[in-house]
């Protein structure tokens, strides 16, 4: 979740992981890396990729940094680590370094006193010094010395700060990390149209969901394709930042994929055409056999996500729609406001969710009840179901207005905040926790449905049968009995 100028926006972590857009930033997760489970629908809406869990961005007591203050170089011996430890200390505290014998300590762009004898910093003299070391014994003895700037080694510091934390949510964002992150959330995106995420078993990434009518699928990809080599490069491992930048590119661009697909003797090789790929993330139809029951996917929580739901469900209430069936599998998240606005749709009054920081501050995000959903309601979900899926699907759960149905959700239920830094990087770190309407817990357990039913993969792939979906009608016509 994001919290922008006090408006809640949850990056897609999750771009920050587990799931992630091909083309956008990536949805992060606590490591599990569950493997591709469904594409419930031939029509299931494509994202924008940012696909990550609740994240929040604070604009207040944003940590600064201007990454440009470098120390007068020093007569005598040449010191090679002094421009890149200019960054450690002027890039990354913004500040000032004030000696006074034990009690050096160092001032942060926000005024935060830094004491350099401080056991829990790792800013001290000892640290600084060893670095120094380091650094020149590269300089003198690596063989690619010379291939590596000043800027990458200073970056390397950072990324290696925030990842020491042991947490899979938090990261530092360099320049075009952070403008990718917010290109994620504007509503279309040039790529190739799939959604990827990582398989524990094998280390690959892996398609877990391709949009209908992308450049992905019309080259032949399918859901659960493990993505082997990109443009001949293996990608086992790799993280998935990584794997994203080298199959985003430019309109009318081709990037080579290898894959492994079960049930198939050896390696593919797919070339896929980049192309603009519009992200339309919330659209419904009456289901194909029946004249009352209502259908409406969310792929993931952006910014026109709340619009365009509304649109459905007044479109649906026009053709005389008697129930609605919510198909929140596979979406990983998205803009928390996005979120509580369609809560705002389908909830009595109360709360939507709360989260509660550090300190115990509690932070309450409620429905007023005036557009409360009173037909039945069933809510599909899947592991990958996470985050802001897990926010409403959890509402609507503890609210009593509906079924949920599915597999056990992600359990993505704490909260990162965004701290943009003076040099257009940024860093983000878990700084709260969120709970249901009803004050469940779900981080690391998930919502469990009232019903569950795995899917069944392989009659999908025989003839298109969603037996998730056709459970879900059967209990929409037992509640219109």
């Amino acid at each position: 979740m994001d919290e922008k100028n006090g408006i809640m926006d949850e990056e897609k972590n999750e771009k920050d992981n587990g799931m992630k857009m091909a083309e956008a930033a990536s949805a992060e997760q606590d490591g599990a890396g569950k493997p591709a489970e469904r594409n419930a629908e031939a029509g299931r809406f494509g994202a924008d990729g940012a696909g990550k869990p609740a994240e929040r961005s604070a604009e207040a007591g944003r940590f600064g940094a201007d990454g440009a203050g470098k120390p007068a170089k020093q007569s005598g011996r040449k010191r090679p680590a002094r421009g890149f430890l200019a960054g450690l200390a002027a890039g990354l505290l913004a500040g000032v370094v004030i000696t006074g014998g034990a009690a050096a300590y160092f001032v942060s762009a926000d005024g935060i006193r830094i004491s350099r004898a401080d056991s829990n910093s790792a800013l001290n003299t000892a640290s600084v010094s060893k670095l120094e070391a380091l650094e020149q014994r590269i300089a003198q003895n690596y063989y690619y010395a010379d291939d590596v700037t000043t800027e990458q080694k200073e970056t390397g510091l950072y990324k290696g700060l925030v990842e020491s934390l042991g947490d899979p949510y938090s990261e530092y964002y360099d320049t075009e990390e952070r403008r990718k992150l917010e290109e994620s959330t504007e509503g279309s995106y040039y790529g190739i149209g799939a959604y990827v995420g990582s398989d524990e078993k094998t280390g690959y990434p892996v398609l877990y969901k391709v949009i209908e009518d992308s450049p992905a699928q019309k080259a032949g990809l399918e859901d659960g394709d493990l993505l082997v080599r990109v443009d001949g490069e293996s990608v086992r491992s790799v993280d998935l930042d990584e794997v994203v930048s080298k199959i985003r590119g430019e309109e009318g661009t081709t990037v080579d994929l290898t894959i492994y697909r079960d049930g198939q003797d050896g390696y593919l090789n797919i070339t896929v055409t980049r192309g603009k790929v519009d992200t339309t993330t919330a659209a419904g139809r009456i289901l194909e056999g029946t004249d009352h029951i209502g259908y409406i996917a969310i792929s993931e929580f952006d910014e026109v996500t709340s619009e365009q739901f509304s649109k459905a469900l007044s479109d649906l209430n026009g053709e005389g729609m008697k129930g609605l069936i919510l198909d929140l599998r596979d979406n990983p998240g998205g803009n928390v406001s996005t979120v509580v606005k369609i809560a705002e749709q389908l909830l009595p009054k109360g709360l939507v969710f709360y989260y509660e920081e550090k300190d115990g501050t509690r932070t309450e995000f409620k429905a007023t009840g005036k557009h409360a959903f009173t037909k039945p309601l069933v809510v599909l979900v899947n592991g990958y179901s996470a985050s802001a899926s897990e926010i409403l699907s959890g509402a609507i759960q503890d609210a009593g207005i509906g079924t949920i149905l599915g597999t056990q959700t992600y359990g993505k239920g704490v909260v990162q905040s965004i701290y943009d830094l003076k040099d257009g990087t940024a860093l983000k770190i878990t700084t709260a926790a969120y709970f249901t309407r009803n004050g469940h817990d779900i981080n690391h357990k998930g919502i469990t449905p009232d019903v569950e039913l795995a899917f069944d993969t392989d009659a999908y792939r025989k003839d298109g049968t969603d037996n998730q979906l056709e459970k879900a009608e059967s209990l929409i016509e037992e509640k219109l009995k």
